[in-house]
This record gives structure tokens, C-alpha cells and sequence, in this order.
């Protein structure tokens, strides 16, 4: 670790002397790009965040989201007012952990699960909900498998042994992400008005306590290391910088945690994460404009000889820092050993600088504003993306249907999310495999309270004990990026991934509430990467300020290249939505009513193959499809469609177009027979479509307005996916569609 020349000069100047070697390390993480967004803050004043449904915006370690009462659950954001919002609040955030998990993908990724989960805590919430989106190089690369059954373990570990069910996420997989894979995860907690902290200091005088696991030596400078090119001996070199997770302590952190929130013993909170003890406490004091007396002696830890350094930047996971009453010491003290967590008593706010002792020596005496959000930003030229012509091949529809329904990004992530326990909190009413999670949040009915953030039934019962019950809230979830599209246009490609995941949700009836955002990019400092950078972050902006779906908090993870070069710009986006119960049309067929129901697809073609499947599969190259100019108002029909009485079934299109839409509907004793013009409606990607089978053709043509809706063909009965195309014909049954897109669970068999 080293601070550079021209910040060493700026601290010089600010405190009139030469650093002390724990200040520069501390300002050298600090201002890293990983804690202070050098180099992206500029350009994150594009997301529109704010909203009649935001209690908590950006700045704190997670959002907090008021949710709309069953009876407005499927009404728009922009049509709700302030009345509409209930008393249950969710909180939404969102993490990377991108080059830990390539140096030890199964703690890396182990950690990244445990780093949000207490960004959800250090709220007051209860966490309820994770997904995970993560991207590796080709499937074929012996590196990129071993790198993917790794993170998916660690998440797998960490999640299964904490109790938060993993219910959604994304996988893909693209040669731009050898050496450097991404794994972004997403929490979602419940709180309310009463429970709600934050992490801003509040009072002088008050004490500062440690709770959770010993600090140790593990994840030094894990800050810095986020923000630099991963070198060829990563995987060696940078272990030390990478975290050791313990889910089991991390589980009685998060019981211990509501202890403490239901007897309000918590004033602020915050979970350490980067940049560790400093990080953490610096942060906290600075938000409320204050400063800290700290004597790192005080800090329990579990080596020897640790000195001020290493226990000021020690990225040790399973911790948490509050700021308490001194009345209220003595008990967090003994809810603390309830739970066998260690806990100190490190110090105290003050109204001075942010001061570290260690041995009777002063270590740290900087202004807390200074260190904590004084990183001058970077000023970075670009350039900007160019876009491709139309040159298509023409193979047959045979190969071409084949290769695309294999494709490792079309097919079954079923490998994945089978390691994952998505049941546990018995909340999960749409479980992984469809196009969004819906999570159960069980109507309001005697209110929460700050003993029980969990709303109860008139009788006292817990409604979760209720399967039946369906008069709530579902909660939608969604996230994911697609790395092909964001290759050829980043702009209109982050467009489409909000639209994309918009639809998702709309699939399943609800409309956005909220989004967070993971914005990953390759080395800043060159123009061309930085060009496709800012490209992402105004197409996503654009994107979901056309949604009325506020971003309400995100990450940056810059830095991503390898030996192999930049990953491709990847604006991985979590929305959140609601609508009202949870009982949503699956994405298979009902062969039972074939007779009486027609196959539709609703929305507007893009007339392009860009980015897609397709292209990647059988070679060319063409522009990126257009997108919809009302998108708000197209998710808002098709959620209404997916509602509606008539509608069996319901599947967005994307990966892979209508060929991959209609293949995933087909199962044993349900089939379809489509007949298509070309290759390109059969194959292009455009986002804001959905396969529907209704019983009502007239009334889904109805609540779609003036959008397209095409018949598409019959639902069969004999699990057989019949495909025209132009002149060509293929009939696959369901187990060669099972086969072919069983491609993972083979391979990795």
C-alpha cells in the first residue's frame, strides 16, 4: 500500500505535516477508487433517486423503501402518493466482491454474501432475500469453470449457513471476463419506521462498541486491492487481501443484531467492511459532522502482536460498529456473550477530529470529513463507443436453434440455483428458474412493531404459518446485466437491461418499485474503457428514470482487468417491485387447456440481432435492436396482461429471442406450434416482450393498447416445441429441449 504523490501532497497540506504511517494507510484505502468513487462520482448525479417510496436514499450502507399497501401494490409508483405507502419498510442494496473471488473464488464470493447481509443489518432490518449476478469467462476455459463452481459453493456455504434464501440472480459468461470474474450481490431486509437506523453519528459523549468476531489479519488493504488491474500472480500475491468468512458467526451476529434493535439500544450503525475498524468508524463519525476518540488496544482480536496498522485496516468479516447510550454498554455486553460475539468498548464520539491511540501513542489525528470524503475526483478523458453494421449469415434453422438453445448463457442455470437453499424464511412464493423471485411479504393486519418486524394476524399467529394466505404483498425481484449487449452498445444495452429485468417482473404481474445498481468497469484511465463506462451509467439512468423506478443505491467496481484485458462495461441492475398477492402465471405451458387458449407475444419487435445469442453462436455482426420510447407504460400493460384471469402462462423474451422463450415453455404433455417469417424474429433479443397463454386473446389485445400482439401459434398437447421458420421446419420434444439446454449441470456433472 501506498499513498500517491499528488494525494500525499493534499494530506501534507491539510494537516500542516507529514502523515503518520497509519494515517497514509488510511487515506490510501480511504481514497482508494473501490471507497471513494474517484473516478465515477462525477457522472452518478445522472440516477434520479428519490420518490414518495424512499425513506433512505444513496449515502447509507443500504436503501430503505416503504411499501405500498396490498390495495396499491399494483398500482404504478408514478400514480401512488404518500398515502399509498404502508408501514412496512424494505431495505435493497447491493455489493461486489470481484477480485477476491478470483484470487480464492469460495471465500471471495463467501464474503461478498456476508458484506451485504450487514449492510442490511446496520439499517435494523431483518434480511430476507439475496441474489446473486455473477459473470465468468467462456464456459470452455478450464479457469473459468473452476472459478465458477467456486463462487457458486461460497455462495451456497455462506447463505445456506446463514438462513437467507438466494432467490434470483443471473449467470454469464463471456470471453472478456477471463482472469477477472464479477460477482455482484443484492440483499433485500424488512424493517419499519421504529427499527430504522442509520449510519450517521448522532450524539458526543456517546460510546463506540465493537461487536462480532476477533479482528485478525485477514483482508489487509482489501480496499486498495479492489481498486488496482489484477496482476498475472493475483492468485498468490494479493491472498492476503482477500477475507475469511465464519457464516456461523455471521448467523449469530444477525440474531444478536435484532436483540439489540428490538430494545433500541442502537443509536447508528455500520457494518466493517472496506478499509475495516477506520473505514467503518471514520465513516460513521463523519456522516454526522462529528469525530471519535479511539484506543485500538481496546479492539478484541485473535492474534498475537497485531500492531495500530493492521488492526485499524484488517477487513475481518462478522464485525459490526455502533455507537450506543453509556447507559446501554452493560447490556449490549451481555447480549453480545448470549451470542458468544466478542465485543469492545473502543471508544467515544467527540466533537473534534477522528483520533487513534494505540500504546499510549497518538496513530491517527485527521478531520473525520477530511479522510472520510475528501478524495478529490479524477477527470478522465473518453471515447465513445462505435456501433456495428448489419453483415448476418445464414445457417440452418436446425444448427442455428441448437447452438443457441445450448449457448451456456440460454441455458439451465438450474446447476446453480439447486446448490442454493431458496426456501428457508418460508416467504419464497416463486422460487429461481422463472423470470422473477416473488418473496411473501403477508398483509398488515395488527401492524409491526419494533419487537416483531414481521407483521402478525388479529390472533397473535404468525401469518408465514399460513401458506394459503395470498392477500399481501409480493415482493418481485430481478438482476442481472447481459455482458453481449453492453459489448456492442453500451448506452442502449444498459437500456435494455433495465427494460429487461423491468419485464421480468412485469411477467409475473408487478411494476418497479426501486432499483440498486452494480456498475463494473474495466481500468478507467483508458479512454476507450472509460467511453463505454459512462455509456452504461447514462443508458441505465435513462433507462430507469423512463421506468419510474428510482436508483436508490449501487456500487462501483472499477479496476476490473486482467492480463487478458477490460471485462465489457457490466451495469448489473437489482429491481424490486410489488404487486398485489403472490399467487403469479409460471413460465411453462398448461397443456390441460391447449384447446382453449392461444400462444400471443406482446410487445415491439427491435428488427436487429445485435448482441445477441444468435450472432455469438453462428457469426456477423448488426446493430443493437431499438427499444420502446414508453416503458414504463409498456411494463405497466404487461403486468396487467400477466394479472389477468385469462393468463395460463407468461415468459419474457430475452437471451436467446423467441426460439430459447418458447423452448423454456415447453414441457412433458405441453407443447407449441409457432410459425415465424425469418431468422431474425425468431432469434433477436429485444427486451419488453412477453409469450403469454390466455384463455382471453380479446382481452390481453385490450390491456395491451396500442402495442403489438402477435399470435404466435397453438399450445399442443404432445410436449413438443414445432418451430417454422420462413421455409424451414424442426420439431423438438421436451427431453432433446432438456438436453440441449442441460448443458451445465452436464458438464459440471
Amino acid at each position: 500500500m501506498s499513498l500517491s504523490e499528488p494525494d500525499h501532497e493534499l494530506v501534507v497540506a491539510a494537516l500542516g505535516r507529514e502523515p503518520t504511517a497509519a494515517e497514509a494507510a488510511l487515506f490510501e484505502n480511504l481514497w482508494s477508487e473501490h471507497c471513494a468513487y474517484r473516478s465515477s462520482r462525477p457522472l452518478l448525479s445522472a440516477f434520479e433517486s428519490e420518490g414518495d417510496q424512499v425513506v433512505v436514499g444513496p449515502g447509507d450502507d443500504a436503501a430503505v423503501l416503504a411499501l405500498p399497501t396490498p390495495e396499491t401494490a399494483d398500482v404504478p409508483p408514478a400514480e401512488r402518493d404518500a398515502d399509498d405507502y404502508g408501514d412496512t419498510y424494505v431495505t435493497f442494496g447491493i455489493e461486489s466482491h470481484n477480485h477476491p473471488s478470483y484470487v480464492d473464488p469460495f471465500d471471495g464470493a463467501a464474503t461478498g454474501v456476508g458484506g451485504i447481509v450487514r449492510d442490511t443489518m446496520s439499517m435494523g432490518a431483518y434480511p430476507i432475500a439475496l441474489l446473486d449476478s455473477l459473470y465468468f469467462g467462456g464456459f470452455g476455459s478450464e479457469e473459468s469453470r473452476y472459478l465458477f463452481e467456486g463462487v457458486v459453493e461460497g455462495i451456497s456455504h455462506y447463505g445456506n449457513c446463514i438462513g437467507v434464501p438466494t432467490v434470483g440472480g443471473s449467470v454469464a459468461f463471456h470471453d472478456g471476463y477471463e482472469g477477472n470474474p464479477l460477482v455482484n450481490v443484492a440483499c433485500v431486509g424488512v424493517t419499519n419506521e421504529e427499527r430504522l437506523v442509520t449510519a450517521t453519528a448522532e450524539e458526543p459523549g456517546n460510546a463506540l462498541m465493537l461487536v462480532g468476531n476477533a479482528t485478525g489479519r485477514d483482508g489487509l488493504g482489501g480496499a486498495s486491492f479492489a481498486s488496482e488491474d489484477l496482476a498475472e500472480d493475483a492468485e498468490t500475491e494479493d491472498r492476503p487481501a482477500v477475507q475469511v468468512g465464519d457464516p456461523y458467526a455471521e448467523k449469530r451476529l444477525i440474531e444478536c443484531n435484532e436483540a439489540l434493535v428490538d430494545e433500541d439500544l442502537v443509536v447508528a450503525a455500520r457494518d466493517l467492511g472496506a478499509a475495516g475498524l477506520g473505514g467503518a468508524s471514520s465513516e460513521l463519525v463523519a456522516k454526522g459532522g462529528l469525530g471519535a476518540a479511539i484506543d485500538l488496544a481496546a479492539v478484541h482480536q485473535r492474534e498475537p502482536n497485531m500492531n495500530a496498522l493492521e488492526i485499524l485496516l484488517a477487513e475481518s468479516q462478522e464485525r459490526m460498529c455502533y455507537e450506543v447510550d453509556p447507559a446501554d454498554v452493560d447490556r449490549v455486553r451481555e447480549l453480545a456473550e448470549r451470542f458468544d460475539l466478542g465485543c469492545s468498548v473502543i471508544g467515544e464520539v467527540t466533537e473534534g477530529n477522528y483520533v487513534c491511540t494505540f500504546d499510549g501513542e497518538t496513530v491517527v489525528d485527521v478531520d473525520a470529513e477530511f479522510l472520510a470524503e475528501g478524495a478529490p475526483m479524477n477527470d478522465l478523458p473518453s471515447t465513445e463507443p462505435t456501433r456495428p453494421e448489419r453483415d448476418l449469415p445464414d445457417p440452418d434453422l436446425e444448427t442455428a436453434f441448437e447452438a443457441v438453445v445450448s449457448d451456456p448463457n440460454t441455458a439451465s442455470k438450474r446447476w446453480v440455483y439447486r446448490q442454493y437453499d431458496h426456501e428457508v424464511g418460508t416467504r419464497t412464493a416463486m422460487k429461481p428458474g422463472d423470470d422473477a423471485a416473488i418473496v411473501a411479504m403477508r398483509e398488515v393486519a395488527a401492524g409491526a412493531s419494533p419487537e416483531n418486524p414481521e407483521p402478525v394476524d388479529d390472533d397473535g399467529t404468525d401469518p408465514a404459518s399460513n401458506p394459503d394466505d395470498t392477500t399481501g404483498v409480493g415482493l418481485a425481484l430481478s438482476s442481472g446485466a447481459n455482458p453481449r449487449w453492453t459489448s456492442v452498445a453500451p448506452y442502449d444495452g444498459a437500456r435494455a437491461v433495465a427494460l429487461e429485468n423491468a419485464t421480468n417482473l412485469a411477467a409475473k404481474g408487478a411494476t418497479p418499485l426501486a432499483a440498486v445498481d452494480c456498475l463494473n468497469g474495466g481500468n478507467p484511465e483508458k479512454p476507450d474503457v472509460y467511453g463505454g463506462f459512462e455509456a452504461i451509467v447514462d443508458g441505465l439512468a435513462d433507462a430507469c428514470a423512463a421506468l419510474d423506478a428510482p436508483v436508490v443505491g449501487g456500487n462501483v467496481s472499477l479496476y476490473n482487468d486482467s492480463v487478458a484485458g477490460p471485462i465489457p462495461p457490466t451495469p448489473t441492475l437489482a429491481l424490486l417491485g410489488t404487486r398485489a398477492g403472490y399467487d403469479a402465471p409460471p413460465a411453462r405451458l398448461d397443456g390441460d387447456a391447449a384447446e382453449d387458449s392461444e400462444l400471443l407475444v406482446v410487445g415491439p419487435s427491435g428488427d436487429a440481432l445485435g448482441g445477441s445469442a444468435y450472432l455469438a453462436a453462428v457469426g456477423g455482426t448488426d446493430r443493437f435492436p431499438a427499444l420502446p420510447d414508453d416503458p414504463a407504460e409498456l411494463v405497466s400493460s404487461l403486468a396487467s396482461i400477466a394479472r389477468h384471469g385469462g393468463t395460463l402462462a407468461t415468459h419474457d423474451v430475452s437471451d436467446g429471442g423467441l426460439a430459447v422463450a418458447l423452448a423454456e415453455l415447453v414441457r412433458d404433455g405441453a407443447g407449441a406450434d409457432v410459425s415465424l417469417p425469418d431468422h431474425p424474429t425468431a432469434f433477436e433479443e429485444t427486451p419488453g416482450r412477453v409469450v403469454v397463454q390466455t384463455t382471453d386473446p380479446d382481452a390481453v389485445a385490450e390491456l395491451a393498447g396500442d402495442r403489438p400482439v402477435f399470435r404466435l401459434g397453438d399450445v399442443t398437447t404432445d410436449g413438443t416445441l414445432s418451430l417454422s421458420v420462413g421455409d424451414e421446419s424442426i420439431a423438438v420434444d421436451a427431453d432433446a429441449i432438456r438436453e440441449l439446454r442441460g448443458v451445465i449441470e452436464r458438464e459440471l456433472a
